[in-house]
């Protein structure tokens, strides 16, 4: 058993204290690796480094954790069986899974979504390969700061700051947290009414949190995709949208798959962006069709949310739907602000409900929205929306 164990400082609560992280991996090298990013890091530090998901288990309340990085395949312990054992000892634990890129894994990582876990990563086939580990650190970091943005609010809401531990030199104090939006600074954002275009499509954007809005939102919306095309760009890597495709289906017990470049665009269909390439659509004669791009990142993304948005104006012009679900970052917002100049709509999800209120924050604190909504009134409002309610 090999633990690296750093003892918890008193000052766990303040608002200077960096997140705690535990590291579980039974690869020594991704240990140290996502260890050595993570103390680069002046607003995290490595609590624990931990070969297995048992390791994990036992440890938990000595090491107290506010962040912890699980790996799936694991010996004693995976990491699917440790997750619920964890969150059992520590409800307001974040939990990120990290897994290498197969259908399996994908599997594993939809069901510790559904379990509880707050996202995934998936982990490069080979670290020795520089632009792989630079990305899958960029995304990891990413993740560790803002899913842990809710815990670092919630210390400094309890304990006012205290000067730091003696002996550690003094890191250079986090990003502000920022107070929860309330209900009221909501409704002040919102500067537009519903447009009287009737939509004749519903594109989603989401990122971190997404899978399970989504699962959420489709379910609930047979009447709407059985009327338009339903476009979708959820942020996530080759064979988790293949899989992701597959549970839209079944939770819209309607016909849902990653899109194919030239295929037409139909009522009836969910068409997902998939991993590694942007989802546009275009004209082609009579009919409206799926366009693949292989080209750069958008917003660090890809797919991303914006390409989708900016080409269904040249489609569909005004009469457009666009929802912006929980993610990090503000991908969505700058199409966002296209499709609302060109006659259309654009609904957020709300802060409680967010995972994290990144994307649907960016479009609301923009003015574009027409609603900003908790994500179990989101899918009701569209329905009655694409009934002909404009209010």
């Amino acid at each position: 058993m090999s633990i690296d164990v750093i003892n918890p400082s008193v000052s766990d609560s303040t608002r200077y204290e960096p997140l705690r992280i535990m590291v579980v991996d039974d690869s020594v090298v991704i240990r140290g690796l996502i260890s050595r990013w993570i103390e680069a890091e002046p607003d995290m530090t490595v609590a624990a480094s931990l070969r297995t998901g048992l390791d994990a288990v036992n440890q938990l309340e000595r090491v107290n954790p506010d962040v912890a990085v699980l790996d799936i395949e694991m010996p004693e312990l995976d990491g699917i069986q440790a997750l619920p054992q964890l969150l059992a000892k520590k409800r307001n634990l974040i939990v990120i899974m990290a897994s290498t890129l197969t259908r399996r894994n994908a599997e594993i990582s939809f069901k510790a979504l559904s379990l509880g876990a707050a996202d995934y990563i998936p982990k490069p086939e080979s670290t020795r390969e520089a632009s792989a580990a630079d990305n899958f650190r960029h995304d990891l970091l990413q993740k560790i700061r803002s899913l842990g943005a809710k815990v670092r609010r919630l210390h400094s809401a309890t304990t006012p700051p205290l000067a730091p531990a003696i002996g550690r030199p003094r890191d250079p104090a986090p990003a502000p947290v920022r107070a929860p939006v309330s209900v009221a600074s909501q409704a002040a954002l919102l500067k537009r009414a519903f447009s009287a275009i009737a939509p004749r499509v519903l594109l989603i954007g989401s990122s971190t949190g997404g899978p399970q809005a989504l699962m959420t939102v489709v379910a609930e919306i047979g009447a709407v995709i059985d009327r338009v095309p339903v476009l979708i760009t959820q942020h996530m890597p080759p064979t988790f949208t293949t899989i992701l495709a597959e549970h839209l289906s079944r939770a819209s017990h309607r016909p849902a798959r990653e899109g194919i470049d030239g295929e037409i665009v139909k009522a009836g269909q969910i068409y997902l962006a998939p991993g590694g390439k942007h989802m546009r659509v275009a004209k082609q004669g009579a009919n409206i069709v799926i366009a693949l791009d292989d080209g750069p990142p958008v917003n660090f993304c890809k797919p991303a949310v914006d390409p989708l948005f900016n080409s269904a104006i040249d489609v569909w012009q005004g009469a457009i739907m666009a929802v912006i679900l929980t993610g990090m970052g503000s991908d969505g917002m700058r199409g966002g602000k296209d499709i609302v100049a060109a006659g259309g709509n654009v609904i957020a999800q709300d802060e409680a409900t967010s995972v994290v209120w990144g994307m649907p924050g960016a479009a609301a604190n923009a003015g574009i929205c027409s609603a900003i909504l908790p994500l179990n009134q989101i899918a009701p409002k569209l329905v009655r929306l694409f009934s002909g309610d404009r209010s």
